[in-house]
C-alpha cells in the first residue's frame, strides 16, 4: 500500500472526502516527524512507539577500493509495535 492508497482507505473507513483524508494522514505524518525531530518520542496505544535512535560514528569501508570512510553520528527513526498489535497479527482467522 502506498500512500495514495492510504489515503483512500482512510477516506472510505472515515467517509471522508479524499482532499480531507488527505489533509489528516499528511498532518499526522508531519507531526510524527516534528516530534522525532524534537527528541520526543509517539506513542499510539495499541499500535506502537515512534521513535528517533541515535546511531553512533563508526568507521566504514568503501567496497570498491578498501579505503576506510569515517561515517558520522545520526539518527534513524524507528518503530515498535506494541503487543496488541503483535498480537492481532499473529492471530489464527477462524
Amino acid at each position: 500500500m502506498n500512500k495514495t492508497e492510504l489515503i483512500a482507505a482512510v477516506a472510505k473507513e472515515t467517509e471522508l472526502k479524499k482532499a480531507d483524508a488527505d489533509k489528516a494522514v499528511n498532518a499526522l505524518l508531519k507531526v510524527v516527524q516534528a516530534q522525532l525531530k524534537a527528541g520526543e518520542k509517539v506513542q499510539l496505544i495499541g499500535f506502537g512507539t515512534f521513535e528517533a535512535k541515535k546511531r553512533p560514528a563508526r568507521t566504514a569501508r568503501n567496497p570498491r577500493t578498501g579505503a576506510e570512510i569515517k561515517v558520522p553520528s545520526s539518527k534513524a527513526p524507528t518503530f515498535k509495535a506494541s503487543k496488541v498489535f503483535k498480537d492481532e497479527l499473529n492471530k489464527k482467522k477462524k
